[in-house]
């Protein structure tokens, strides 16, 4: 039997045009779930590991990068699929583990897919400490400004408001208070 499997990272992202190709593809059955690759913990997945698959069975992907984000998992599950006899099928990158050559496809696009999120990585590192150096700050922006904060210690210290009545005069919580004075 051939399984699909979908997976979009988000719930603003729509699926369709993946479950639209492993309907293309023959699957009889077809699970989609909304979840980042990266996490550990996506329940539709782990079902379809564990309680569909079974020996002669096919996974069917739109991507590689559907199954997993780093080279190590990614390689994990297809080892874990192979022993149980199950094959792997990536429709994008024509990779078929039931033939050898498709198994040695797997591995090297795999590892490109591991370089390429790895450069991502670098990338957004490097303009993070670019930024930083010109002196732009990430995040989001003081509650209070520094006049604000003179002026709650001013209030705080005289003592004739609770804090309470401070933090509401400018705005914030009373967490938010404590944390700037």
């Amino acid at each position: 039997m051939r399984v699909g499997y979908a997976r979009v990272s988000t719930v603003d992202q729509n699926p369709e045009l993946q479950l639209d190709a492993l309907r293309r593809a023959g699957c009889e059955k077809i699970y989609t779930e909304r979840a980042s690759g990266a996490r550990e913990d996506r329940p539709e997945f782990a079902r379809v590991l564990a309680d569909v698959l079974r020996a002669g069975d096919t996974l069917v992907v739109w991507k590689l990068d559907r199954l997993a984000r780093s080279l190590k998992t990614l390689i994990a599950t297809a080892e874990d699929l192979a022993q149980r006899g199950v094959g792997l099928v990536s429709l994008t990158e024509s990779i078929d583990t039931t033939t050898p050559g498709g198994v040695l496809v797997f591995h090297v696009f795999g590892a490109i897919a591991q370089f390429e999120r790895a450069l991502i990585c670098e990338r957004t590192a490097a303009g993070l400490a670019e930024a930083r150096r010109r002196g732009r700050k990430g995040g989001r922006p003081s509650a209070l400004k520094e006049a604000d904060v003179i002026a709650a210690r001013a209030l705080m210290r005289d003592g004739t408001l609770p804090v309470r009545a401070v933090a509401k005069r400018l705005g914030v919580s009373v967490a938010t208070l404590y944390r700037h004075v």
